[in-house]
C-alpha cells in the first residue's frame, strides 16, 4: 500500500505526469494562451485541446471574429472560453485571470504566447524610441507581470493542496540570440524573455511549479506571410537542416509535451523548433 507521504514524494517527481495521462487525459486541468487564436498560439491551443485540457484562448479581438476558431478547438471535446483582454495593461491581465478562475476555478498551464514585431524594421543606427518602448512594452513587460499574477495564484493553490499541478511556459524566438540589426527591440525583448524564464524557474522550483522556454525558428504564420518568398529561397539554399518552413503545430506539440508533465526534470530549460537552423556548421 501505498501512504499519503509516499503519493506526495511521487508528485513531486513528476508534478503532471505522474497522476494524467499525457493523451486525452488532462480533464479538468485548464491553460491560458495568450495570442492563442492564430499563428503559433493557435498551434499550441489546439495540441492542448487534443490532450484534454480546458481553454482559455486571450487575445484583444473580438469575439465574433474568433468565434469560429473557438468552436473548432471545442470539437476536440473540452470547453473554450475567451479571455479577452491587452495583456500590456495591468487592469486587464487581472480581468483576463479572473475571468479564466471565474469559469474553470483555478489555472494551471500558462502559455506567454502573446508577440508583436515592429511596426517597421529599422537599422538600430536610425531605430527610434517609441518602437523600442512598444514592442518591450508587449513583448517583455507584459509577460513578466501576467506571470507574476499567475505565479503568484499557483503558489496560493499549491499551498491549498500539494497536489495542484502548475507550470508556466514562455514562447520566445531564435532571435533571443540570433542578432537582427534591423529588428533590435524584437531581439532584445526575446532575450529579456529568455532570463525571465531562468528567474521565474528559480523562483517557483520549491513549489514544484516548472517553467520552460520555447525558441521557435522561423514559422509559417501571418507574421512571416509578408516574406514567404524570401525564406522559400533560403531554405533551398539551406538556412536550415530541415529544409522547410516550420509549422505552428511543431511548436505545439513541444508545449504539449512540457504541459503534460513529459519533461519533468528540465525547468529553466530552452527548446529550440527551428528545424536545425541555430546547428553551427561548416
Amino acid at each position: 500500500m501505498i501512504n499519503k507521504k509516499t503519493k506526495i514524494m511521487d508528485d513531486r517527481i513528476n508534478p503532471i505526469s505522474s497522476k494524467k495521462s499525457p493523451f486525452g487525459g488532462n480533464r479538468g486541468l485548464s491553460a491560458l494562451i495568450t495570442g492563442g487564436s492564430r499563428g503559433i498560439g493557435l498551434g499550441i491551443a489546439t495540441e492542448l485541446a487534443k490532450a484534454g485540457f480546458n481553454l482559455a484562448i486571450n487575445g484583444v479581438r473580438k469575439q465574433e471574429i474568433i468565434q469560429p476558431v473557438l468552436d473548432e478547438l471545442k470539437d476536440f471535446g473540452v470547453e473554450v472560453i475567451y479571455a479577452q483582454g491587452d495583456i500590456s495593461k495591468k487592469e486587464e491581465r487581472e480581468k483576463i485571470l479572473q475571468t479564466v478562475i471565474s469559469k474553470f476555478g483555478k489555472l494551471n498551464i500558462l502559455i506567454n504566447n502573446a508577440g508583436i514585431a515592429p511596426k517597421e524594421r529599422k537599422d538600430i543606427l536610425e531605430a527610434g524610441e517609441e518602437s523600442f518602448n512598444h514592442v518591450l512594452n508587449v513583448n517583455l513587460k507584459a509577460p513578466y507581470f501576467l506571470t507574476q499574477l499567475v505565479a503568484t495564484h499557483m503558489v496560493e493553490m499549491k499551498n491549498r493542496d500539494v497536489e495542484f499541478q502548475g507550470c508556466i511556459i514562455n514562447v520566445s524566438s531564435i532571435s533571443a540570440t540570433v542578432a537582427s540589426v534591423n529588428r533590435g527591440e524584437y531581439c532584445i525583448s526575446k532575450a529579456g524573455i529568455a532570463m525571465a524564464t531562468k528567474l521565474w524557474a528559480a523562483r517557483l522550483g520549491e513549489f514544484n511549479i516548472p517553467v520552460y522556454e520555447i525558441q521557435p525558428g522561423v514559422i509559417k504564420t501571418d507574421m512571416t506571410a509578408g516574406v514567404t518568398k524570401k525564406y522559400d529561397n533560403l531554405f533551398e539554399q539551406g538556412l536550415t537542416i530541415q529544409k522547410r518552413w516550420g509549422l505552428p503545430e511543431d511548436v505545439g506539440k513541444v508545449a504539449s509535451a512540457m504541459a503534460t508533465g513529459m519533461m519533468p526534470y528540465s525547468t529553466g530549460q530552452v527548446i529550440l523548433v527551428d528545424g536545425g537552423l541555430t546547428v553551427q556548421r561548416l
